[in-house]
């Protein structure tokens, strides 16, 4: 099984180096989006950078990403009986690898696109709890950030409370919602220092 486990990791973290953001920057615009913004490789600063229409590739990318990465662990664990586990490890490592990209330097995103798409996979009910509350807090603030830490304050609770009687995958979606978190820590500075910038879905640019 130990084996098995290393099988996908591997995979999955090598499949989150495919960065949706980067990848379509670079074909639709002939440049790296890291240029751009907040330097980060996320949806967010694509958004920002580029509009909506190219965006919706980059969602189409690292959704993708990470849907067939949680598959192929809840395949390769099933013999095991553990395709839970194997959808979460592979959750964990598809995000490390978007995040935290080998093939690009160690220059990621944020994973929140990451996460989503994979509690889909892993749990929908958590799932819809987490994008109600951060459809809730965007919608109030019109801050993507704010909705998306409260979001992965929502992930890490809903693993505590829905899967304590099994602490391998409960441990996997707590990181995933501290991982994010601690992705935005930046965010979480200019928040509180009121110097965060808004994102309208819907006005050129995206910025306030």
């Amino acid at each position: 099984m130990w084996y098995s486990i290393v099988v996908v990791v591997l995979m999955a973290y090598l499949l989150g180096n495919i960065n949706g953001s980067v990848c379509i920057s670079t074909l639709t615009h002939h440049e790296d989006v890291r240029t751009h913004g907040s330097g980060n490789a996320g949806l967010t600063n694509f958004f920002r950078s580029y509009g909506g229409g190219a965006t919706l590739l980059v969602m189409a990318a690292d959704c993708g990403k990470t849907v067939v990465a949680c598959l192929a662990g809840e395949l390769i664990l099933a013999p095991f009986g553990q395709e839970k586990l194997g959808m979460v490890i592979a959750a964990v490592a598809v995000s490390l690898g978007h995040d935290f990209p080998a093939l690009l330097g160690f220059r990621g995103g944020k994973g929140i696109l990451c996460g989503i798409s994979a509690l889909f996979v892993i749990d929908w009910h958590i799932a819809l709890a987490v994008l109600a509350v951060f459809l809730l807090a965007y919608g109030l603030t019109k801050y993507v950030s704010l909705g998306s830490i409260l979001g992965a304050v929502t992930y890490a609770v809903g693993f505590l409370v829905v899967y304590r009687q099994d602490l391998p995958v409960m441990l996997g979606g707590v990181f995933l919602g501290l991982l994010a978190i601690y992705m935005h820590r930046g965010n979480i500075r200019r928040l509180l220092r009121g110097e965060e910038s808004k994102v309208y879905l819907f006005r050129k640019g995206g910025k306030k």
